[in-house]
């Protein structure tokens, strides 16, 4: 694919624009994507992999030509076993080469379900039921994992399954290891397929089906609306997919030579689309480090390692994972080959932006998405001004407008610059509507504007600030949950009345569950118990609240809603408070509305004192709320 020149203003955006996208000459689908990048480039690396995440290990890598032939052999193999258009193939795999043969061969086959390991069984069965998946591809039984085990307790729930394929992890390792450990396991369990033996019967240069693949066809299902909670699934057209390669192209710069490491999970639109379908697109290798990517210690301890052997030029990230990299000396490493690194999923703090700058030498580039756009919609320029805090211009082909809403979610006007409003989007990347209808209500606004919950404000030269949320989720490093859940296990113990769950600042995660409680006249518990209780009857780990903080009452709006606003600006104040208690116990916190802030927290100092200012500044640093401090005088 042809890639314009580089980004520096909303100029260069508009100017790419006057040639409308029809007339770019994309490809239909995502496997004519890779397919023409294989034409192109046949013998260059494509996509590596490496299992333990070492600076020394060996790497198995495929070029363009062999990448096309697993993703074809992959397509054919799902064909055989009766996968056809609009019926799904669900996987439930970590980073692994296997995992991009799946993607891409389910899609050229039918439709790929994405689903997150992590989740809980029977969350797994809702979404293979919901995806009405014929075929499901995971893990064969391996030490360390329990992918299997969740599987065989599902067995029984999936009468729809025509088939289950195993990856088994044993051949990626190294002989005599391979032998020893099949033979210390035995065969597979009955009745499920191995994928290397399946795809090998298979043909590698065509597809048997003879599908001619319109970009309208549905591609992917990928699953929103938090870790918790009845998942909406966001179908994802070939033709969503081969615009938001293109234009996070646009803004990656990603060409033949370039190496992007991807840490993050192939279950996720970031993981998928940025470190994935983009590179492909521009010709670029994946590094898929490690099956559990960021989540692998060893991979965050050898990192800069990793980077210099590799020549590694660009990666993402969410803010969690640059708080932890700055803990990893990087001095002495040859980090030359970076060109710079995203970070999106969550507020970037911009004191974490300068310090991992100041560090590495690295620039960091913040971007914004969400899976109903497919994947990016804004982005810090590479080639412009970045203005750190800012998730930067909305991206070319990606429509962004600040809509002002009434209170039922109805259009009222478009925002005038620096109004804050609820951020909406359109364009060719934008997903035609959640699988479920249900879920569909209220998603649009004046038209087709999709209504992405965020709150924010457009300035005087394009650039995106995002000021709040007008929906509950909480972000808990780039995971959303769903603060129902939350509310719902808490509203099962006998002496609460009202429970609501926020987010809470912090530092390494973004944010973290909390949640108020009000008791019922006459009951008493203290926060422990809630905790317990909560741990108790939230299935996921991630959603079980750090906080569970009793009040006299929940305020209310007046007809009678929880007003979440004043819950999150209280969480603000009381970490804020506990954090800066630390350097004098006189300083007061209050969190209040701003215009263009959204939320800002003012630090009130109990005496002129430069030096406590400083302190405070640096104590606050790291958390994502901005905040302002006044001395007395």
């Amino acid at each position: 694919m042809t890639v314009p020149p580089s980004i520096r203003s909303l100029s260069d955006i508009e100017q790419i624009e006057r040639t409308p996208l029809a007339a770019r000459n994309l490809p239909a689908s995502t496997y004519e994507l890779i397919r023409r990048s294989a034409a192109a480039q046949p013998d260059a690396p494509a996509l590596s992999f490496i299992l333990r995440g070492t600076a020394e290990e060996p790497v198995y890598r495929l070029s363009y030509r062999e990448l096309l032939g697993k993703i074809t052999q992959t397509a054919n193999a799902f064909h055989r076993l009766g996968l056809r258009p609009g019926k799904a193939v669900s996987f439930l795999l970590p980073n692994l080469p296997h995992t991009h043969f799946t993607i891409w061969g389910g899609e050229a086959a039918g439709i790929v379900n994405a689903i997150n390991p992590m989740l809980e069984p029977e969350h797994i069965a809702e979404l293979i039921h919901a995806s009405d998946s014929e075929l499901l591809v995971t893990l064969a039984p391996f030490p360390g994992t329990d992918l299997w085990s969740k599987v065989e307790a599902l067995r029984g729930q999936l009468p729809g399954l025509k088939a289950i394929i195993c990856v088994d992890l044993a051949n990626l390792l190294a002989e005599p290891e391979r032998s020893a450990l099949k033979a210390q396991r035995g065969p597979l369990p009955e009745g499920v397929l191995d994928f290397d033996e399946l795809i090998a019967g298979c043909p590698d240069d065509q597809l048997e089906s003879g599908r001619d693949i319109q970009a309208g066809d549905i591609a992917s299902y990928f699953h929103t609306g938090g870790t918790t909670g009845t998942p909406k699934l966001a179908p994802h057209s070939h033709g969503n997919e081969v615009a938001m390669a293109y234009s996070m192209n646009l803004v990656t710069r990603f060409g033949p030579g370039d190496v992007t490491l991807c840490g993050l999970p192939l279950f996720h639109v970031n993981g998928v689309i940025v470190t994935g379908l983009t590179a492909f697109g521009g010709g670029a290798e994946i590094l898929l480090a490690t099956p559990q990517g960021y989540r692998n210690p060893t991979l965050i301890g050898n990192f800069w390692k990793l980077i210099e052997r590799h020549k590694v030029s660009f990666f993402s990230g969410v803010p969690t994972i640059y708080a932890g990299l700055l803990q990893v000396p990087s001095e002495g490493h040859d980090l030359t080959s970076l060109k710079y690194a995203l970070c999106g999923a969550a507020p970037m703090p911009v004191e974490l932006i300068r310090q991992f700058e100041a560090k590495t030498g690295l620039t960091l580039i913040e971007g914004y998405g969400l899976t109903e756009g497919t994947c990016g919609s804004c982005a810090n320029p590479v080639g412009g001004e970045r203005r750190p805090g800012s998730i930067g211009l909305r991206m070319p082909y990606c429509e962004v407008a600040i809509k002002v809403l009434d209170d039922q979610g109805g259009y009222l006007r478009d925002a005038a610059p620096n109004e804050i409003g609820n951020l909406c989007i359109r364009g060719a990347t934008v997903f035609a509507g959640y699988l479920q209808s249900s879920k569909n209500r209220g998603i649009w606004v004046d038209g087709d504007w999709f209504n992405t919950g965020d709150l924010a404000r457009i300035d005087a030269d394009g650039y995106i600030w995002l000021t709040g949320r007008s929906k509950d989720l909480i972000i808990r490093g780039g995971h959303n949950i769903d603060p129902q859940m939350i509310e719902e296990a808490l509203h099962k113990h006998p002496a609460v009345a009202m429970a609501a769950a926020v987010g809470k600042p912090d530092e390494k995660a973004g944010e973290l569950p909390v949640v108020y409680v009000q008791l019922k006249p006459g009951s008493r518990v203290d926060e422990a118990e809630l905790l317990s209780h909560a741990a108790a009857h939230i299935p996921e780990r991630a959603a079980v609240p750090k906080d569970a903080w009793i009040v006299d009452s929940i305020p209310l709006t007046a007809v009678g809603k929880t007003f979440k606003p004043a819950l999150r600006f209280d969480a603000i104040r009381r970490v804020y408070q506990a954090a800066l208690a630390e350097l004098d116990s006189g300083i007061g916190v209050e969190v209040l509305s701003d215009e263009r802030q959204g939320q800002l927290a003012h630090v009130h100092l109990p005496r002129q004192d430069p030096a406590l200012q400083q302190r405070v500044s640096e104590r606050l640093g790291g958390f994502a709320v901005r905040f302002e401090i006044h001395s007395p005088g």
